[in-house]
C-alpha cells in the first residue's frame, strides 16, 4: 500500500502510522504461515470499505469464548482488526435484546445470505430434540441447522463447539455434540478453533485470512487451522529446555517447581496437545498468561480425548519426543562436567525416558 492510498484510509485506522500498519500486516502474514509478500493484500482487505458480517450463536457454553475476544483490544491495531468485523448478532454483546435482537438477526441473515460468517461457541445438545438449550423459544439445534447453510463460512469457536468440551464429558446427559457432527453430510465446511478459551487471535486471523483470500486457511485432519495448531505445545514450551536437560518439578512447591522446571511429572499435557499457547500470549499483557507460564501443568483443553477427559494430573502420553533446535545447558559452569551438546543429548534421553515410564505406568493402570 503506497503513501497516497494510505492517506485515503488513514482516518479509519485510529491514528496508526503507515509504517506501523504495514508492520502489523507483515506480522499477521507470518503468524498465519504465509509469505511476507502477501502483507499488501492483507492491508488492502483491512482497509476495504465493506466489513464482513458475523453472526455469533451461543449454545452450551460459559461465555469464555466471547470474553477472550473482548481481550483482543490492545494495542490500537488489534482494535482495528475487531473493527474489521461487523458483529450483527451476539447474545452477549448485542445492544438489543429479546424480540428486537432476534428480528435483527433474521434480517441480517436474509440480507447477507451466502456472505456472512457464522461463529458458534458451545456444544449442541441433541438428546430429547435439543430442548436443553433454547434461544427465543427455539432449540439451538434447529437454529444452527437453519442458519449454517446460508453462511459463507462456519467457525466453531472453543473446545465445546469444536469437539464437545465439558458438556460432552461422561455421562453427557444432554447428548452434547460439536458443530461439525451436527452439520456432517451437508457439505458445509467447518473450521474448528478449540481451546478453553482459545486465543482470540486464532479466530481473528482465520477471519482475516478469509477476508483477504476469499477462502479458509489450510486445515489439519481435525479441521483446525494449521498456522495455530500445527505444533505440539511441548515443542515451543518455555520450560522445554528443562525437559531436555532432565530437570522436573515433582511436587507443587518443591525446589524444582520454584525454579521453573518442566511440569511433565505433575501431569502436563503439552506433549500430546496441539496449540500455539507458548508462542501467542493471552490478553496482550505479556508472557506468563497461560497455565504453564504461571506454574500449573497444561491440561490439554484444546485436544479431544485429553482435556476434560484425562485425569488432570495423570501423566501425558507423548505423541512424539523431538530434539529441540538448540540443546539446553545442563551444567551451569563452563568447562566443567558434560558439554552442552552431551548434556543436551542426555537430557533428551532422560526426558524421553520419563515420558516412556509415564506411558508405561498409564498402560499398566489401564490393564
Amino acid at each position: 500500500m503506497d503513501e497516497r492510498n494510505f492517506e485515503q484510509v488513514k482516518g479509519r485506522l485510529g491514528g496508526v502510522s503507515r509504517r506501523d500498519f504495514m508492520k502489523f500486516c507483515t506480522v499477521m502474514a507470518a503468524g498465519m504461515g504465509l509469505p511476507l509478500e502477501v502483507a499488501p493484500q492483507i492491508a488492502a482487505a483491512i482497509t476495504a470499505p465493506g466489513r464482513p458480517v458475523v453472526i455469533w450463536l451461543s449454545a452450551q457454553e460459559c461465555t469464555g469464548c466471547v470474553e477472550t475476544l473482548l481481550r483482543a483490544n490492545h494495542p490500537t491495531l488489534e482494535t482495528l482488526i475487531l473493527d474489521l468485523i461487523s458483529l450483527d448478532y451476539s447474545e452477549t454483546l448485542s445492544v438489543g435484546a429479546g424480540h428486537q435482537a432476534e428480528e435483527f438477526r433474521a434480517k441480517s441473515i436474509e440480507e447477507n445470505s451466502g456472505n456472512f460468517i457464522l461463529v458458534v461457541d458451545g456444544s449442541i445438545p441433541t438428546r430429547d430434540g435439543g430442548v436443553y438449550c433454547k434461544v427465543a423459544g427455539r432449540t439451538v439445534l434447529d437454529i444452527l441447522k437453519e442458519t449454517a447453510p446460508k453462511a459463507a463460512a462456519v467457525i466453531a469457536m472453543g473446545s465445546c463447539s469444536s469437539w464437545g468440551g465439558i458438556p460432552s464429558a461422561e455421562p453427557n446427559p444432554t447428548g452434547a455434540k460439536p458443530v461439525h457432527e451436527i452439520l456432517a453430510g451437508t457439505g458445509i465446511a467447518v473450521v474448528n478453533i478449540p481451546g478453553c478459551p482459545p486465543n482470540p487471535y486464532n479466530l481473528l486471523s482465520t477471519v482475516l485470512h478469509y477476508v483477504t483470500f476469499k477462502k479458509l486457511p489450510t486445515l489439519d485432519d481435525k479441521m483446525r487451522p494449521v498456522f495455530a495448531y500445527g505444533r505440539l505445545i511441548h515443542e515451543n514450551c518455555e520450560r522445554r529446555p528443562h525437559f531436555d536437560a532432565g530437570r522436573f518439578a515433582k511436587e507443587f512447591g518443591d525446589e524444582g517447581h520454584r525454579q521453573g522446571y518442566c511440569l511433565y511429572m505433575l501431569g502436563c499435557k503439552g506433549p500430546e496437545t496441539f496449540n500455539n499457547c507458548p508462542t501467542l500470549g493471552f490478553g496482550d499483557i505479556g508472557p506468563g498468561t497461560w497455565p504453564v507460564g504461571c506454574g500449573h501443568p497444561c491440561f490439554g483443553c484444546s485436544e479431544k480425548g485429553v482435556g476434560f477427559t484425562a485425569p488432570l494430573h495423570s501423566p501425558a502420553k507423548p505423541i512424539y519426543v523431538t530434539p529441540p533446535t538448540f540443546f539446553a545447558q545442563a551444567e551451569k559452569d563452563k568447562g566443567e562436567g558434560a558439554s552442552a551438546l552431551a548434556a543436551g543429548v542426555a537430557g533428551v534421553a532422560i526426558g524421553a525416558g520419563v515420558a516412556a515410564v509415564g506411558m508405561g505406568a498409564s498402560k499398566k493402570n489401564k490393564d
